[in-house]
């Protein structure tokens, strides 16, 4: 009977540990859409035999919003840009790690590393970083580009055939460029002419799309869409005559991360996938798809010679800095969230 007993047990802890180690060969990524090729992951899967799971999101914003109504704790990793990172952490929606746990941490450039949003990089690693202007189809327009007048105040040929990103961060920066006005300012006179500007534009675009952006220009559905550089060097790739906007007043810069999130129900695998996206063959894997630019060192050799001077990823010399977006404090961002449910209405 002992023995019998002593084997049950055996066999029970079998299956446990057994369950342990299945729930351990999980992944569960939630990303852009999109943006990794759907061969990285198998690569990854065939390395290491983890089984990868991915959800997409269309917006920073979006992405918060749905952590936060519930499924934090059911992802392992997310890919939030710089000023979401930072709220992140804020927010104490992530895990941290040491560099030790990451053998391939020193691959990051040295850039990217002490970064503002996550002094030190405790809780992500670089992904891409690109800009965000708009889109020109030449077409229809031939005449100067490289000014935010053709967002906010476009001329005949334009007005009614603008798509803009949902996403309140980047629309929000680019008129506050368009304008010249500070981010997180309260000031009740900035605020009243920020709105004013974008109700009034509001009647010039067609529409809000991120998931659409590319599609639209490639379509001809839109001439004029607010768009990320990499989608819009695909958007050409796949015919559509358009030209990126290096605006004078200028554009946004933003820094894509990976990060661990808190709660992740398989931290190994996490750490995994992180570690594989620092190599630099698996990060220009990225690149090459995305159209962006990588935050790992040795990517050069594995990109594209297309990619090498892609006009999207080569600004010209006069080009202005970019700007990233800067995150506000909770009552300054609350008007700011006031202006956008105000345009989206």
């Amino acid at each position: 009977m002992k023995i019998l007993l002593r084997a049950l047990i055996t066999a029970f802890a079998l299956v446990l540990a057994s369950g342990v180690a299945q729930a351990q060969d999980k992944l569960s990524i939630y990303h852009w859409f999109e943006y990794i090729p759907q061969e990285l992951l198998d690569k990854f899967t065939a390395e290491t035999g983890i089984e990868v799971t991915m959800d997409t999101f269309d917006s920073n914003e979006s992405m918060l919003a749905s952590l936060k109504a519930g499924t934090l704790g059911s992802y392992d990793v997310a890919v939030p840009g710089d000023y979401m990172v930072e709220i992140m952490i804020g927010e104490g929606m992530l895990d941290s790690f040491d560099r030790s746990e990451l053998k391939n941490f020193n691959n990051i450039q040295e850039q990217w590393v002490d970064v503002s949003f996550d002094p030190g990089r405790k809780h992500s690693i670089p992904y891409q970083w690109g800009s965000t202007s708009f889109a020109v189809n030449r077409d229809i327009y031939g005449g100067d580009i490289r000014t935010t007048d053709i967002l906010f105040n476009p001329p005949a040929e334009l007005s009614g055939k603008i798509n803009m990103l949902d996403s309140q961060g980047e629309v929000i920066l680019m008129a506050q460029l368009h304008l010249g006005l500070p981010q997180c300012s309260s000031d009740r006179d900035h605020l009243k002419a920020l709105d004013a500007m974008l109700q009034e534009a509001k009647a010039h675009w067609a529409s809000f799309g991120s998931d659409t952006a590319k599609d639209v220009l490639v379509s001809g559905d839109a001439a004029v869409g607010q768009i990320w550089n990499g989608f819009s060097a695909k958007a050409r790739v796949e015919g559509a005559n358009i030209e990126y906007s290096y605006p004078r007043q200028g554009f946004v810069a933003w820094m894509d991360n990976v990060v661990l999130l808190k709660d992740a129900p398989n931290r190994a695998s996490a750490l995994k996938f992180m570690d594989f996206l620092l190599v630099p063959e698996n990060a220009a894997a990225v690149t090459n798809y995305a159209q962006y630019t990588s935050g790992v060192k040795g990517v050069k050799p594995f990109l594209s010679a297309a990619l090498q001077v892609s006009p999207e990823t080569n600004p010209p010399a006069d080009a202005p800095t970019p700007t990233f977006i800067a995150v506000c404090d909770q009552e300054t961002q609350e008007l700011y969230n006031a202006v956008w449910t105000r345009l989206k209405k």
